[in-house]
Order: C-alpha cells, then structure tokens, then sequence
C-alpha cells in the first residue's frame, strides 16, 4: 500500500508532462515557458467548449473570464498593474471617440509650447478577444506612451459574438477619423504631421484596413503619417501558403484556430471550416476570385525562396460553389487588405511590419510588405528568426518579445 502514493504521484506527473509537452522548433528560447503558456490556453479552451455545449454561456465569454483571471495572476507574478503602476506620470482616461470607447495615455512631457506624437492602438485578439485596459496591452502603451513622449488611442472595438465584420473595422475607422480631427489633435496637443496607426495580428488587420481608406479618403485633411503592423492578419483565401503549413501546429495560434477566427469574424457556419482548410472556398469555380485578386496573393510570387521552400500552392479545381456569394467579407479590402489594388498600396505611409517565423501569419506580412515596396511605399520589415504569434503581447515575457516590443519602440522613435 505504501507503493500506492508514489504510483498515482509518478502517473499524475506522467500525464501533466504528456499534456504540457509539445515539439517545438529547436530556436524557440524558453520553450517551457511557452509550453506552459498554451497549456493554459488550451485548458481554458477546453473548458470554454464544455460550458458552451452544456448551454451555459458562449465558449468566447468563457475565455474572457478565464483569461482576465490569468491577468490578474500574472500582474502578481510579474510585479505590475494595469492601474497606473508601471508608469506613473501617465495619464489615463477611458472615454469616447465618435461613441466607440478608447482609453487616452498622455505622457507626464508635454506642453511647453511642443507638440507631441500621437498614436492609435487596435488590440489583437481574433476579433473575439483581447482589451485595450488590461493586460500587455495596457503597459506597452504606457511604455509608448512614456519613452516617446506620444498621446496613445488604445480602441475598445466591439467583437464576436456581439458583432461580425464589418463592425470593428467600422468602429476602427469611426475613431480614427474623430482622433485625426484638427480639433482633437489640438486638443491633445498632438503634431498633425506625427501621428501613426499600429496594431497587432486582427489589429494589424484592422489598421492596415483603416489606414488604407484614409490614405483614399481626399475628404480628410491629416492623414497617418506611418504605419506599423505587428503579425498582421491580411487575407482568407489561402490557408495553405508555407507559412500555414509549416507552423499549423505551433502555439499559440494554430492554423485550425486561425480558420476559425475568420469564419467567426465573416459570419460564416463554423461547419465549414474544413472546406476553407483546403481552400475549397476559394477555388476556380469562383469566378468572382478574377485573376488579378488571385495575383494579390499568391505567394508562389510574392516570397522570397527562402521562405517558399519546398511547399507547392495549392490550387483547387472544383470546390464547392457559392462561398464567396454567401461571404462578400472574402474579398473586401475592408476584411483582408492584402486585396487591396496597387493604386491603393501606392498611397499608403511609411510602413513597419514585424514578422516571426514560427507564426501561421508570417507569409500574410511577407507578401503584404513585398506589394507594398512594389507599390513604392518605404517599408521597414523586421523578421525574427525565433519568434512566434503572439511573443509582442503575451503577459508572460519572452527574450524575443522584449526584443520585438524594443524594435517597434526604436522604429517609432526614429520615423515618428
């Protein structure tokens, strides 16, 4: 019976470490620590679909609970809180922007007859999760905020299940224009020829469409003057470019999971993900995918050889028709700029686009950089070797994510 204990001891460790492990890439640094981060996130995942099959409530609000709980641990663990802790001359305000709630950091620098920077934040989380107020999200705008003496607009968008697209880009554009205002700029002391538009992974999505419709938009008199894009998001209608393949299984974003944020985020049954999986949606049959749009995103032209490697493009025949007609989202530039024509590229800002190897995004910012040089936009691309989806934002800190946030900083600081 003695035995008995150091048995179910042995066997439990067993099976945590089953569940923990998972093969990463040799340089990943600290592969435990991120071992450990998706562990978490698949639990909270797991039990988030439990609650929402036995009809308790939405497996997304599930998450949200779960992962402000995990916040509230990590503040503790990390020694910060979201209230002021880190940067205390920071002034914080949560208020309105043409009615979409934003959270305003203005630097303790200022006045004294200067103007200052200004930046607008659009938060990643799928379109279904992630906050302006807590969390990373939180102290790297500070940090902003504070280092680059820079009014920063974190937007508090709307986001699935409450809303599909095109609501947060709606909101996005909504705020941005009320932010680029003469009288708001003034307001906040703001240099009408320094203000930049950034967001990471679905806000990359969000500010590369946002800051293409202003770049169009000859009714608006101040324009973002850079963009930066962190992983961004860009396209649907190739979930098989190398990138997808190579990393499908790499947390913490998984190809399926990305799949799944777009269908979510296009209103598009869910059922269905295994045909987008193998681009039946975007087929030949679908006549409305011209040539042309095709061109925008084909990888096999826009990647250098490095990065195509031995990967073929998957091109389908004959898939099932109608996806496109029944989800005009997959074409809108407003839902994946990388479809955007070079007309448009062309009048973009000076661009900063941060890429990670080990990220089913990487060939999205790879091919949406490369048009955009085409177009003669000056583009600053930083790709890390050893990073992965979301190592910007992650409250756990990473070697490769101090070094990604010191980088975007440093950009900023230099063409801001």
């Amino acid at each position: 019976m003695r035995l008995l204990p150091v048995v179910v001891t042995v066997s439990l460790t067993v099976a945590v470490a089953y569940y923990i492990y998972i093969p990463l890439p040799d340089n990943i640094q600290e592969p435990w620590k991120l071992m450990l981060l998706d562990a978490g996130f698949r639990t909270v995942m797991h039990l988030a679909s439990l609650k929402d099959w036995l009809g308790f409530d939405h497996y997304i609000r599930t998450i949200r609970q779960c992962t402000e709980g995990i916040d509230f641990a990590t503040k503790g663990f990390l020694g910060y809180e979201s209230g002021g802790g880190v940067m205390p001359g920071v002034k914080v305000s949560d208020i309105t922007f043409a009615g979409v709630p934003v959270r305003v950091y203005e630097p303790p620098a200022g006045g004294e007859g200067h103007l200052r920077r200004g930046l607008m934040y659009f938060h990643g989380g799928g379109w279904a999760l992630g906050t302006a107020k807590k969390g990373s999200y939180d102290i790297i705008n500070r940090m902003v905020s504070d280092e680059l003496n820079t009014v920063v607009v974190s937007v508090e968008y709307r986001l699935y299940p409450e809303v599909n697209f095109p609501v947060p880009y709606l909101d996005c554009l909504a705020a941005a224009k009320h932010f680029l205002s003469p009288e708001v700029l003034a307001g906040y002391a703001i240099d009408p020829e320094r203000v930049a538009v950034s967001g990471d992974s679905a806000g990359g999505n969000l500010a590369a469409a946002v800051s293409q419709e202003i770049s169009s938009d000859d009714s608006m008199n101040t324009k973002f003057s850079v963009q930066t894009l962190i992983y961004p998001v860009l396209q649907a209608l190739d979930f098989n470019t190398p990138s997808y393949l190579q990393n499908q299984n790499i947390p913490i974003l998984y190809r399926s999971l990305m799949v799944q944020f777009w269908l979510q985020y296009l209103g598009v049954d869910l059922s269905l993900q295994s045909q987008f999986l193998v681009n039946n949606h975007s087929s030949l049959h679908q006549s409305t995918i011209t040539p042309e749009l095709r061109a925008r995103v084909d990888w096999s032209v826009l990647l250098a050889p490095k990065y195509k490697k031995n990967y073929k493009p998957l091109i389908v025949e004959k898939g099932s028709r109608g996806f496109v007609k029944e989800t005009p989202g997959l074409l809108d530039v407003q839902a994946a700029p990388l479809l955007a024509g070079p007309e448009v590229l062309a009048k973009s800002p000076r661009t900063y686009i941060v890429t990670c190897e080990h990220d089913v995004l990487r060939d999205d910012g790879l091919m949406y950089a490369r048009r955009l040089q085409d177009a003669g936009v000056t583009v600053t691309h930083d790709h890390y070797e050893d990073g992965f989806h979301g190592c910007f934002s992650f409250p756990l800190e990473f070697d490769v994510g101090k070094r990604a946030l010191r980088g975007y900083i440093n950009w900023l600081q230099n063409n801001l």
